[in-house]
């Protein structure tokens, strides 16, 4: 894959910026490697997003970022361990709307969608809340033409290639397809998020 193009933010933190969202997850997923390994510099965060990846806290971002240019991304490495489970009713109000976009029957949308394994792209929007990718492009979907102003808190929405679960109550322009009873953020727990970036989701069907 291509190298990642690095800008430097402020005196201790560098921005790579990658051409799609594949090479985005990979590097992530590279850096956190070698991050474990004890291959990078020390670094306070790494944090990923659309198509960029962050680093916070380095000594010298210069030279970090001389010798990534120097090297291509490698491919994101196999799934591993366990996929957290999010049960989900499909019962959402764009459910028919979507499954008529998708040219499918309203009760085959469930069926896709769990037979779906995502995995987070990256957060943000709200705390708790991930970006899911894993889509096949057939089933990309676009947003409302016009946004909800209140989306309840465990609402399961689609919009472009990305799946998600809203953490809390709040506007929002996703199409929603079903709701979830967990609990995506709770500062109580250790760690607060139930999904952290690179982590395998799976929607499992639950009710009627």
């Amino acid at each position: 894959m291509t190298a990642p193009r690095p800008m430097l933010v402020g005196a201790h933190a560098l921005l790579l910026e990658l051409p799609t969202e594949e090479a985005t997850e990979a590097l992530h997923a590279e850096l956190l490697r070698r991050r474990a390994a004890g291959e990078l510099p020390p670094v306070r965060e790494i944090v990923p997003g659309a198509r960029t990846v962050l680093l916070d806290g380095l000594a010298e971002p210069e030279a970090l970022a001389d010798e990534l240019t120097r090297s291509a991304v490698p491919p994101l490495p196999p799934r591993e361990g366990a996929a957290v489970e999010i049960p989900v009713r499909y019962d959402g109000p764009d459910l028919a709307e979507v499954a008529a976009l998708w040219q499918v029957p309203p009760d085959a949308l469930p069926r896709v969608l769990d037979g779906i394994e995502f995995r987070v792209a990256f957060t943000g929007f709200a705390p708790g809340f991930g970006y899911l990718s894993g889509l096949p492009a057939r089933y990309h979907t676009p947003r409302r033409a016009t946004p909800r102003i209140s989306v309840p808190a465990g609402s399961v929405g689609l919009a472009g290639p990305y799946a998600g679960v809203y953490p809390r109550s709040s506007p929002g322009g996703w199409q929603i397809v079903g709701t979830t009873d967990a609990t995506l953020w709770d500062p109580a727990r250790e760690p607060a998020a139930l999904l952290a970036p690179g982590a395998q989701v799976r929607f499992t069907r639950v009710g009627p």
